[in-house]
């Protein structure tokens, strides 16, 4: 061990300790603690492969069971930066100090901690590199940093396979992202089907996440059947857009349940069947639609804007007559409903949220990192849920589940205790 700066002796009884330590600190270079955690972690190694030697380094003892042969260097990210451990080693036998070091990895587990997390908060592996030599450590490989990230592999596995037992989940929303991932060397676009409900409770959850080739019949109905094993029951209304495999998928998981078109979905294929100058008033009329303060009133305002746009916009009318039972589902559900759900698509928040996250990344590696890291942010967003407010009240759960049983939606002013026991 290297002895430290010189100190006059004459000085001792004037000098304050502390003040003469905080002048060392501020005028040594950035790398004094980072040498000083070197010197002491090197010091304790020293102290413990003597003491598995029977006795101290280079001196004589009949005690002696083992001897010292050289040393055995190996880098250690931490939080201080890069340090150098210089492990001892030994004529028979091995030392390795399972304390510090974790066997085929040189970062501390709190570097690890943060290397993840920056990764679930949208730092790329690219910029990661610069990250890290900001803080002192000589860098870290895309390769490295994934590595490290995969420490939320368990935690994601455990979220996603976790049983569904705060039922009945009476609303249910679904949707699937477009992302591209790296497969027999070439680039593929996957879809991540995801699942988001309402509990019992009032509170959202998400429900599920799973990858496949593409929004197939086959692979939504696999879905849903997985969340139906793990628990999921008592759905009464599921929004998502209209895709053919998808909306066939919930008719046969989730029998019973009605089937809500999501408004912006929709809403992105009317434009698409309506010329764009006349699209300004025709978006306007269809949100007044949803506006209405009862069902009846939302039927009266539907057929006015089927008679405006009948004689001059076919097509729009067509589209519009044809989807109607599927974007007016929601008005057999309490008016709090609509507000709070069916007004828009409830993913399409979260959805964003995933796509920021992802974006940096560009094309993953393979699905397991698809998985890895759009389920780490669910899961984050599944926590926040938990502990914030409830979505929707205990009251208006209480009146819709009753949708089921009577087919019509209660009065506002049904109580939480009659419409459980009705």
């Amino acid at each position: 061990m290297t002895a430290g700066p010189s100190i006059d002796p004459a000085l001792t009884t004037t000098l304050d300790p502390g003040e003469f330590l905080h002048e060392q600190l501020a005028q040594a270079s950035p790398d004094l603690m980072r040498e000083l955690l070197s010197t002491f972690v090197n010091a304790l190694l020293g102290a413990e492969a003597d003491a598995v030697c029977g006795a101290a380094y280079n001196s004589r003892s009949t005690e002696r069971v083992n001897s010292r042969n050289g040393y055995r260097h190996r880098d250690l990210d931490t939080r201080m930066g890069t340090v150098d451990v210089a492990i001892p080693k030994l004529r028979s036998g091995t030392y390795f100090p399972e304390w510090l070091l974790e066997r085929r990895r040189r970062a501390e587990s709190a570097l690890t901690s943060v290397v993840a997390t920056c990764y679930l908060l949208g730092v790329s592996t690219r910029r990661m590199d610069k990250l890290v030599q900001s803080l002192g450590i000589t860098g870290l490989s895309k390769s490295q940093v994934s590595v490290m990230a995969r420490d939320l592999d368990a935690h994601v596995a455990d979220f996603r396979s976790r049983p569904l037992d705060a039922g009945p989940y009476t609303f249910v929303a679904t949707d699937a992202l477009t992302m591209k991932v790296r497969e027999g060397g070439r680039v593929l676009n996957v879809s991540v089907m995801v699942a988001t409900g309402v509990n019992a409770d009032g509170h959202r959850e998400v429900l599920g996440i799973q990858v496949a080739t593409g929004e197939t019949h086959a692979g939504w109905l696999t879905f849903f059947r997985d969340l139906v094993a793990r628990g999921l029951a008592g759905v009464a209304l599921v929004t998502s857009d209209a895709h053919a495999g998808l909306v066939e998928a919930i008719a046969a998981a989730l029998p019973g349940a009605s089937w809500q078109r999501c408004r912006t979905h929709y809403a992105a294929n009317l434009m698409a069947a309506c010329p764009k100058s006349a699209w300004p008033g025709v978006k306007a009329m269809l949100h007044s639609v949803y506006d209405q303060p009862d069902a009846e009133a939302v039927h009266a305002q539907f057929d006015k804007l089927l008679d405006t746009v009948a004689q001059t916009l076919p097509k729009v009318h067509d589209h519009l007559d044809g989807a109607r039972a599927d974007i007016l589902a929601f008005t057999a559900f309490p008016r709090e409903v609509w507000r709070q759900i069916w007004s828009n698509n409830p993913n399409e928040r979260l959805n964003r949220e995933i796509r920021r996250r992802t974006d940096v990344v560009g094309i993953f590696p393979n699905r397991d990192a698809i998985i890895r890291l759009v389920g780490a942010v669910l899961a984050e967003q599944h926590d926040e849920w938990a502990e914030g407010r409830r979505y929707l009240g205990l009251d208006v759960l209480a009146r819709s589940r009753m949708t089921l049983v009577t087919g019509e939606a209660t009065t506002d002013n049904t109580t939480d205790k009659e419409a459980l026991t009705a």
